[in-house]
């Protein structure tokens, strides 16, 4: 008796040829005439037999259609290790009272066929071959259906390794066209790093220069204090873009999912970022708890509110609002403020590493970057409009 495994295990076979649908293919055509044409009969065909059904792949001398497996002559000797021939199956127990012999569906008199066995030995179906009238075949013709069986099974084969290498090439060129994309982007990422590394660079070579003047002139350490600070400075801003293009690298991977309660991430953010808010005004709202990894989406919020309380407005009083809701199956985030804002021709550019709004002020560094990374990760969006009366809205959707 044929177990539930063995039912998936030909089910899956018979799914990955892809020939249950659509016309018949050429090759398993030629092989069906062939096989009527060796053994003198008018009609052969090709079944392919589920747990549930027969489906007629192939036919030559009628026309294909799909039966239950329950009125399936070959279902009935699917696992038949030798090929089957029958005169009359009219006087044949196994088959005199099978529809496709009694006249319900068909007048079926001789029947011959042969299993289809997959290289990995499983039976999927059969060439059969019958007439209307009692007739016998010879073994030569017996044996050529035994070899033509093998036939269909290698034109299945092929057609489904074709497949699967059409499938492979196209995710071969595609990763190829991704990686070019990548290494162009890669090469922008160099230059630019390499140019907002030199920067602070500079300037800690000319003030360290100026200190030796300085010194070797007979000054003192104390005139050379303010050279030792705007060398320290320059150092710090290398740090943080070191430490931003680390972070670049790091985040948006793999994420630990949880459920995270943006306002408990949100008030951690604050107590981080201390000094980089002080004197602004910030209104905080209730944000949601949404699925997804905690210290990622820390960042984002660092970042962010980082942004604003960077650009912060000069000409009043700095304001920051972090707001959510609801939107249809996401919740959006926004953190606004009122500071300088961005041009709408950068808003999409300043998502790019280490991207600036206009060439007079300091570059976001890799931080927006990251942040669609991370929300990318999280199946989400993320973007930058302007808010009403100056300054920008940072906003970023994730799944509710």
């Amino acid at each position: 008796m044929t177990t539930t495994a063995e039912h998936e295990r030909r089910a899956s076979h018979i799914a990955a040829y892809d020939v249950l649908d659509g016309p018949p293919r050429r090759g398993l055509l030629a092989v069906v005439e062939l096989a009527a044409n060796i053994c003198d009969v008018p009609m052969a065909t090709i079944n392919l037999i589920t747990d549930v059904a027969q489906h007629q792949v192939a036919t030559v001398g009628f026309d294909a259609s799909v039966c239950r497996r329950e009125d399936s002559m070959c279902a009935a000797v699917l696992d038949a290790d030798t090929p089957i021939v029958v005169a009359d199956a009219s006087l044949d127990a196994r088959f005199c009272d099978n529809p496709f012999v009694t006249g319900a569906i068909g007048h079926v008199r001789f029947y011959a066929s042969h299993k289809l066995t997959t290289p990995a030995g499983v039976s999927i179906g059969t060439l059969c071959v019958f007439d209307t009238e009692p007739r016998t075949i010879d073994a030569t013709q017996v044996a050529a259906l035994a070899t033509l069986a093998e036939r269909v099974v290698d034109v299945l084969e092929l057609s489904l390794r074709s497949r699967l290498l059409a499938t492979t090439l196209a995710e071969v060129e595609a990763m190829r066209d991704e990686l070019t994309v990548s290494n162009d982007r890669l090469a922008s990422f160099a230059g630019q790093v390499s140019h907002d590394l030199k920067t602070p660079l500079t300037s800690v070579t000319m003030s360290l220069e100026l200190i030796r003047e300085q010194l070797t002139a007979g000054g003192n350490a104390k005139d050379a204090a303010w050279l030792i600070e705007r060398a320290l400075n320059g150092s710090d801003r290398m740090a943080t873009l070191i430490d931003d293009v680390l972070g670049f690298a790091k985040l948006g991977g793999t994420l630990n999912v949880s459920n995270v309660d943006l306002g408990d991430v949100l008030t951690e953010v604050l107590v981080d970022l201390g000094g980089a808010l002080q004197g602004a005004s910030t209104v905080i709202e209730t944000l949601p708890v949404v699925k997804g990894d905690a210290v990622q989406l820390r960042a984002v919020l660092q970042n962010l509110l980082s942004n604003a309380g960077k650009f912060r407005a000069t000409d009043r009083t700095p304001r920051v609002e972090v707001s959510a809701r609801r939107r249809g199956d996401v919740w959006r985030v926004e953190v606004t403020d009122n500071g300088p804002g961005v041009p709408e021709s950068e808003r999409e550019r300043v998502f790019e590493p280490l991207a600036r709004a206009t060439e007079s002020v300091e570059g976001f560094g890799i931080g927006l970057a990251t942040c669609r990374r991370v929300i990318q990760a999280h199946h989400g969006r993320i973007g930058l409009d302007g808010a009403r009366g100056g300054g920008a809205v940072a906003w970023f959707e994730l799944p509710a």
